[in-house]
């Protein structure tokens, strides 16, 4: 029988894996500048990975010996979607899969425009002047959006933003975009 403090020490260490994954995965996608598309990875242990198929040592990285240590695989020719919702609910995983994650950027400003924005003239938000006009806003700002999600139900979310784009600069915790985090888990399902 599993302790709760031995379940605790379990979640950490799957969450410090996770952390660690979702922090590489938005670094490995910074190394390809921005104005990207949105990219997907599938999250495998790696010692799994490993055990599955030890020719694979000479290609995923040293894990240190962690059994947590998670290996980002991306997804090609994902299927066509006209939002990232849409994209998301065409996705599963087969069991073989310990997570999912996903990086995106977006365009985001501080609530007090958007209301501002939503009262004023662009009052559609879906409409072409309503993007142009928070595009247009001196508070606007680009930020990639990397989020994980374990199966197990451990997240991760990390966030750059393009005026402040170095790695030192990019901010995580669990559930910065609950949003996302739902969506994505909600692949795993």
């Amino acid at each position: 029988m599993t302790t709760p403090e031995q379940a605790d020490d379990t979640t950490a260490a799957r969450t410090a894996a996770l952390a660690r994954g979702v922090r590489e995965t938005e670094q490995h996608v910074a190394a390809d500048g921005w104005d990207a598309p949105v990219r997907v990875f599938a999250l495998v242990r790696t010692a799994d990975a490993l055990a599955a198929d030890p020719s694979l040592a000479s290609v995923l990285p040293d894990d240190g010996g962690d059994p947590d240590h998670l290996t980002a695989v991306e997804q090609e020719g994902l299927p066509n979607a006209d939002s990232l919702e849409d994209l998301l609910a065409q996705l599963a995983w087969p069991d073989a899969v310990d997570g999912a994650a996903v990086v995106v950027e977006r365009l985001v400003v501080p609530p007090s425009v958007e209301a501002e924005l939503a009262n004023g003239d662009a009052a559609d938000a879906d409409s072409r002047a309503a993007v142009e006009a928070l595009s247009a806003h001196p508070e606007a700002r680009d930020v990639r959006i990397a989020v994980g999600v374990l199966r197990t139900g451990e997240s991760w979310c990390a966030l750059r933003a393009r005026t402040h784009d170095t790695a030192d600069q990019v901010v995580g915790g669990p559930d910065t975009v609950p949003g996302l985090v739902a969506a994505l888990g909600a692949t795993l399902e």
